[in-house]
């Protein structure tokens, strides 16, 4: 994997307006001269907890501690590696990356897909041209028309016309200097099996452009215009640049829609998202002409929690509003469905009805499981065999209802529906349901003991940004961060503060001593500066103490705030306790020395919370 310079990303991160970037997942506004605040994007809330600091340029929640900095905030809304992510951020900045020295071999690759992806585009913008030049592209431009769609859209979309001479781009691609080995590794070129030569696998079709989050083409979806022309659809077979299970269709353009709407619309055809997006849809998107996969589910979550199924009601849109279903209850994802005509797609309904007819589908859209139940009731017969079926297929929809108000409700509909209501109650309720045996993740996990931990749904708190693990926070802890962040808070003391201390005494976690060797090096000022940009525990740590330190009602002066000094004690005292504890395990004759020394401490301690709490106007 390619690496880039730190210049690169220090450019990057220098150009990103952070507050713009963070207000594509969750409406911010101004809580302090340096602070926003707003509902965390990564976890459910009502009361904003959520944190930006847009100097540093980081990021902090204080319901479930999710914290990072620019790069990390889009790796995790993203689902991207740190490349990815300084990728991304460096497409939205228009900034140039500049590679580091790598290995020969990893060059090598790099260019031959970067390659692959021009002749990809080149041929993209060639489709483009002939679907609005050509005589031959009439039938396709008139077939669009018939559907709704206008120039102005499908352009947006680069939506195109293969020609039907079965070396148009065949010979396109090798006067623009590119192989016949590029052309059939992208899949636009397949081989002869009689003659073995190349020629053009797309002809005589509209080509959709599939791309990834980035908006670079990675393959095509081509439909045919011709009576007979078998298949229907021809999609770019998977290769070394193109995945067909890995991405949706339209979702770099739906993505920040998305996100601002808190859901997002999966559609089945690509004409359907055309469509969608044309109406002012523009949270729409598509498979790629394949089977609903986990990777696909997993795309769709980060975009928005809630994803809404217009699909069509068919029997094969049945199918797939059931895979969803399996696949979304892994990831927690809010499923509903948008009720479709039979046979009709959204194209259909839109062309039909308009977009009022949509919006109101939309709206009306229902929870998966109540679809379901619905479904199973309409197609059932009221023979007791009839009923006996229907039990048994509900009794597994019903299990993955945990008990709540909506089981309750699905259970009297379905008691109201077969006249058995209080042993179909007890039938389909017999086992509670799987979903409430399934184990609570992320800021409901609860102890061994029932108490709550103190958890990041999208960082663990001591492991900022990186760390998922759910665990609770001790004081001594919640002290060491105290003291960082009042450091950060008074850069001039805090210099003074850090100092004083031996940071392997007084520290008991490493990664917060990392923090504090980092801070203690000159960069309480500015505390990310020279922070390795992919060590997300740190910028993780790091983004939470700067968050906090905008938080404390402190000013720079001639003397150290006493909070600090606190703080600082506090730490002292529990480095003292811990020798103590030890010097007595092994029986060592220290320990009343320490206890003196511990006397003094405490009182030091003593007269500073004192003046702790006279300067912030509290009463002991």
């Amino acid at each position: 994997m390619a690496r880039y310079t730190p210049d690169s990303r220090d450019r990057v991160r220098d150009a990103i307006d952070f507050v713009e970037l963070v207000s594509t997942r969750t409406e911010l506004r101004r809580a302090g001269p340096r602070s926003y605040e707003g509902l965390c994007p990564f976890h459910d809330e009502r009361t904003p907890s959520f944190s930006v600091e847009p100097v540093e340029k980081v990021y902090y929640c204080f319901g479930c501690q999710a914290s990072g900095d620019v790069f990390t905030f889009v790796q995790e809304t993203e689902g991207v590696d740190f490349k990815g992510a300084l990728e991304l951020l460096a497409d939205r900045a228009g900034i140039e990356l500049q590679p580091e020295r790598e290995d020969p071999k990893e060059a090598e690759r790099r260019a031959r897909r970067e390659r692959l992806l021009e002749l990809l585009s080149r041929t993209a913008s060639y489709y483009e041209r002939y679907l609005w030049e050509s005589d031959e592209a009439a039938n396709a431009r008139s077939y669009l028309e018939g559907r709704g769609l206008g120039e102005e859209i499908l352009k947006e979309f680069r939506v195109g016309y293969a020609p039907s001479a079965w070396d148009r781009v065949l010979l396109a691609s090798r006067r623009g200097g590119f192989s016949e080995a590029e052309l059939y590794e992208t899949g636009l070129a397949q081989r002869s099996q009689e003659r073995g030569g190349l020629y053009d696998r797309f002809r005589s079709r509209i080509m959709f452009p599939l791309a990834d989050l980035r908006g670079r083409v990675l393959g095509f979806g081509a439909r045919a215009t011709g009576e007979g022309q078998k298949p229907k659809y021809l999609n770019t077979s998977d290769n070394d640049v193109y995945h067909k299970g890995r991405y949706v269709y339209g979702g770099n353009r739906a993505r920040a829609a998305a996100s601002k709407a808190g859901e997002v619309i999966l559609c089945e055809g690509y004409t359907d998202v055309i469509a969608m997006h044309q109406a002012g849809f523009h949270n729409a998107v598509g498979l790629m002409g394949t089977a609903l996969t986990d990777d696909q589910i997993g795309e769709l979550g980060r975009m928005a929690k809630r994803v809404l199924l217009a699909l069509d009601a068919d029997s094969a849109g049945q199918e797939a509003m059931l895979k969803a279903s399996k696949l979304a209850l892994r990831r927690e994802i809010d499923l509903c469905v948008v009720e479709m005509p039979l046979g009709a797609d959204p194209a259909e309904v839109l062309e039909g009805n308009g977009s009022e007819a949509m919006s109101a589908a939309v709206a009306a859209s229902v929870p998966f499981v109540r679809f379901r139940v619905e479904r199973v009731l309409a197609s059932g017969d009221d023979s007791s065999q009839g009923r006996d079926q229907m039990i048994a297929e509900l009794r597994e929809v019903f299990d993955q209802v945990p008990p709540s108000a909506m089981r309750m409700e699905l259970t009297r509909l379905v008691s109201g529906k077969l006249g058995l209501s209080e042993s179909l109650a007890e039938t389909l309720n017999s086992g509670g349901g799987q979903a409430q045996g399934r184990q609570r993740t992320g800021r409901e996990a609860h102890g061994p003991g029932g108490e709550p931990l103190r958890t990041a749904d999208g960082a663990g708190r001591a492991g900022g940004g990186g760390s998922r693990a759910s665990r609770v926070l001790s004081a001594r802890e919640d002290t060491e961060r105290a003291f960082l962040a009042l450091c950060i808070a008074t850069p001039a003391h805090g210099q003074r503060s850090l100092n004083e201390v031996d940071l392997d005494g007084v520290f008991t976690s490493e990664l917060l001593r990392r923090a504090a060797e980092h801070l203690k090096g000159g960069h309480l000022a500015e505390p990310l500066k020279g922070v390795d940009a992919e060590d997300r525990e740190l910028v993780g740590l790091l983004a939470e103490l700067t968050v906090e330190a905008g938080r404390w009602p402190v000013a720079e002066g001639t003397s150290r705030p006493a909070m600090l000094e606190v703080q600082q004690l506090q730490l002292q005292l529990a480095s003292i306790d811990r020798r103590i504890h030890a010097a007595r395990a092994q029986g060592i004759g220290e320990v009343s020395d320490l206890a003196r020394r511990r006397g003094e401490v405490k009182r030091d301690f003593d007269h500073a919370q004192e003046r702790a709490l006279a300067e912030s106007g509290s009463e002991v």
